[in-house]
């Protein structure tokens, strides 16, 4: 068997040839290492870009995590407020509706007041009544005022009239005519009196 041109060994092959067979193997490994560290970092930099991304999912959800809260405290401090607001008008509807009953017995009152002070109420069944009455109005805060001696307050005494006294250094109630009556700090009606002006 005879060996073929391809199968003989290139006898002529120069030391030239075999120089430029090792560049080019040398540069074909070299293009390899560079595309493994184009690969590696590629990978790179798409870690970078996910462990930005999720960083940035993590960073929204906070922001949204903490608007909810704020709106949460809010309407929870509306809410707060909202039943505040709820119980003070349900006693002031309280309040008002026990002044409008006692301004409907002050006439009542003023005629009892007057029979005490003419000596009608000493005893008798009456007399009971108008003590049970007086004291039922005043667990609910009602009480009355004015009497002989107290300083006029023109915020809760009436004058009727008003003479000069020698006795007297500042304006002064002299004659109480109908007493006052209130509820707490709230004036129903103004004591209606006389006054004795300093001279």
């Amino acid at each position: 068997m005879t060996d073929t041109p391809e199968d003989k060994p290139n006898d002529d092959a120069t030391p030239s040839d075999d120089a430029e067979n090792n560049d080019a193997s040398a540069h074909h490994g070299d293009d390899a290492l560079a595309d493994v560290e184009s690969i590696l970092n590629e990978a790179g930099s798409n870690l970078d870009a996910d462990q930005d991304g999720a960083g940035d999912a993590l960073t929204k959800a906070a922001n949204m995590a903490a608007e909810h809260l704020e709106d949460l405290r809010r309407l929870q401090a509306e809410f707060v407020n909202y039943r505040k607001r709820v119980d003070r008008d349900r006693a002031a509807l309280g309040d008002q509706a026990q002044a409008k009953v006692i301004e409907s017995l002050i006439p009542a009152l003023d005629d009892i007041a007057a029979a005490r002070e003419h000596g009608d109420l000493t005893d008798g069944p009456f007399a009971s009544i108008a003590t049970k009455l007086e004291e039922s109005l005043g667990r609910l805060g009602w009480e009355p005022y004015g009497a002989i001696g107290d300083e006029f307050d023109p915020q809760i005494h009436e004058a009727l009239m008003s003479q000069p006294s020698a006795e007297v250094t500042v304006p002064t109630v002299q004659q109480v005519a109908q007493p006052g009556h209130r509820i707490g700090d709230k004036v129903l009606r103004p004591a209606r009196v006389i006054v004795a002006q300093p001279e």
